[in-house]
């Protein structure tokens, strides 16, 4: 999938926990590196996601911060 958006990491997919109406996605960037998505419940079965599955986690964001 090409897209515009520069704030791209993948990962491979360690952990799905379906909620009512939220799903957290655990995504492992860089070994032991974890980044969580919250998304919707219907995103989450839409796309299909289950551990191991490859992804691309895309950050949207209107500011950046950084610490020292």
């Amino acid at each position: 999938m090409e897209i515009s958006a520069r704030n791209q990491l993948k990962g491979k997919v360690t952990k799905v926990e379906l909620g009512a109406v939220m799903a957290n996605i655990k995504i492992e960037i860089t070994d032991p590196n974890v980044i969580t998505a919250v998304i919707t419940k219907e995103s989450a079965e839409n796309l299909g996601l289950t551990e191991g599955d490859d992804v691309c986690a895309i950050i949207k964001s209107t500011e950046v911060i950084v610490g020292k």
